[in-house]
């Protein structure tokens, strides 16, 4: 026969696992609580917008093969390549629009990546200098167009010559410090944007809107 202390200390023993595991549900039950409302919390908050800017698209025509200036207003990001980016895909994505003067097919991010690198011409005359030399100094953009849209690009000499020259024009009257341009299609050399304009030379910002007939 079971002594009648070792029932008190089983009865005991018994109570205290029941009422640990209701602990343990309870904590379990409010930490999955705290969870939830984390997640509504992170998926209802608004995401930063950036203040819109006035910016300068140069907006090609085939009617007159040129450029003309169309001022917009536009959320952009402050760090300069992703702001090229957002610029130049703005500016291919308006040309999809049914009363485009320079039609173009649409394609999602027409323009995968800006990158900016010095244009190194002259050494500073002392070491003080080495800064203002590196704030001043051109800069060389490097537009990776994506593989959609150059396939997708209308050939011909003209708009294909009016599309890059839209892309450096509009770069030049947005980041004047970007002097040249080079094209990348994917990520690689490639000859033409679709046949024809010339994607191995590089272009002179200041000259692009010049050579379309354009005021820059």
């Amino acid at each position: 026969m079971t002594p009648r202390f070792q029932k008190i200390l089983f009865v005991v023993l018994f109570v205290s696992s029941v009422a640990m595991t209701a602990v343990l549900v309870r904590l379990r039950e409010r930490a999955h609580d705290r969870l939830l409302q984390g997640d509504q919390t992170q998926g209802t908050s608004a995401p930063a917008v950036a203040p819109l800017e006035e910016v300068t698209m140069m907006v090609a025509d085939d009617m007159t093969s040129t450029l003309a200036p169309e001022t917009i207003a536009l959320p952009l990001p402050d760090e300069p390549q992703a702001r090229a980016r957002s610029l130049l895909n703005r500016l291919l994505s308006q040309y999809s629009n049914a009363h485009s003067m320079h039609p173009l097919p649409t394609t999602t991010n027409p323009v995968e990546a800006v990158f900016l690198m010095p244009l190194s011409k002259t050494a500073p005359s002392h070491a003080g200098s080495v800064r203002d030399a590196a704030q001043s100094e051109d800069r060389i953009a490097i537009v990776n167009l994506s593989n959609p849209f150059a396939a997708l690009h209308p050939s011909g000499l003209e708009t294909e010559t009016l599309t890059v020259l839209s892309i450096c024009a509009t770069l030049h009257a947005n980041l004047p410090q970007v002097t040249e341009v080079r094209f990348l299609v994917g990520g690689e050399q490639q000859a033409t944007l679709h046949g024809h304009a010339d994607l191995t030379q590089t272009y002179l910002t200041a000259a692009s809107a010049a050579a379309s007939g354009a005021q820059p």
